[in-house]
């Protein structure tokens, strides 16, 4: 495996890991990159780097930001983000990998791409509705920030710092799975 293909991987696994915290937001960063010629995406997703792309993805990130500050609104959005983290981080590993053969391009993209968005994305709202029925929603403003920041953050990392990006994803599912086990309910004696 060349270290082109290692490098892709890295930077689609940190695209999908921060498509668990906001969907859009790292499309629209690919699709910055790849517009300012940062990355080349595989041939039939060259369409991410388009201007239209930049602009939609952008439109998209806006709207979406905004809505996770409203308590309640924030919690509908994440059952309807669940499925779409799920095609989003498959969709940015797809279009990112290098290199592979198609087989093993898709494998990854599910298994890597979508399973990463969709344990980061379940964790997050598990958090967020834990957060609205403490608080009655006055929390969720500050989770959005510290998600929208985690997400930027990876984004950036995972286009100019692929590698860097790699280990950011490795200590946030470490701490999205200890989060998860403090909020799943205790069954059998609490074991």
């Amino acid at each position: 495996m060349s270290a082109e293909s290692i490098l892709s991987i890295f930077l689609g696994v940190g695209l999908a890991a921060s498509v668990g915290f906001r969907v859009f937001l790292p499309l629209f960063v690919l699709s910055l990159a790849s517009y300012n010629g940062l990355w080349d995406l595989n041939e039939s997703w060259t369409w991410i780097g388009s201007l239209a792309a930049v602009i939609t993805f952008g439109v998209a990130t806006l709207v979406e930001l905004l809505a996770y500050f409203i308590p309640w609104v924030d919690n509908l959005l994440d059952s309807i983000s669940l499925p779409l983290a799920a095609i989003a981080g498959t969709a940015v590993m797809v279009s990112t990998v290098a290199g592979l053969d198609p087989l093993l391009t898709w494998s990854l993209a599910i298994i890597a791409g979508g399973g990463t968005a969709t344990a980061i994305k379940g964790a997050a709202a598990g958090g967020r509705l834990a957060s609205s029925v403490g608080t009655g929603g006055l929390a969720n403003p500050a989770i959005a920030t510290l998600e929208t920041g985690t997400a930027t953050v990876m984004s950036v990392a995972s286009v100019l710092a692929p590698v860097f990006a790699a280990l950011l994803v490795i200590i946030v599912l470490a701490l999205v799975f200890r989060i998860y086990r403090k909020l799943r309910p205790k069954g059998n004696g609490g074991r």
